[in-house]
């Protein structure tokens, strides 16, 4: 698999004051979206995340999120590493996401850029 890059999650209280303080270390600009009832900035390497903490408490199992070149491949190689596929390949509205529970217990996310149909 080819891995492209990784982000670092953070769960915040405050999101808009949070963006700001990371924009300033990145020197980046954030890149807002929402994922269910979590409001979520991309900021240079990091994901910050805030919502409800039903919600948080389970992203925050999350190591990281890993940019993959192609989730398909993503899958094959850590099913032959004896990894645990334990949500998608899912759409999501830049491209396509599962998430792995690798043999040590860790458990990361996996995404590309691929929208469902892409080649």
């Amino acid at each position: 698999m080819d891995i492209l890059g990784t982000s670092l999650r953070v769960c915040v209280g405050d999101l808009g004051a949070a963006i700001g303080v990371y924009e300033r270390l990145t020197g980046a600009e954030a890149i807002r979206f929402q994922r269910g009832g979590v409001a979520v900035a991309a900021v240079g390497p990091f994901f910050l995340m805030s919502g409800p903490e039903a919600e948080l408490s389970v992203l925050r199992k999350i190591t990281a999120t890993i940019a993959v070149k192609d989730v398909d491949e993503a899958v094959a190689d850590l099913t032959a590493v004896g990894a645990e596929i334990i949500a998608g390949p899912l759409p999501t509205p830049i491209g396509r996401n599962l998430v792995a529970r690798h043999p040590d217990g860790s458990v990361f996310e996996y995404v590309d850029r691929q929208q469902e149909g892409e080649v």
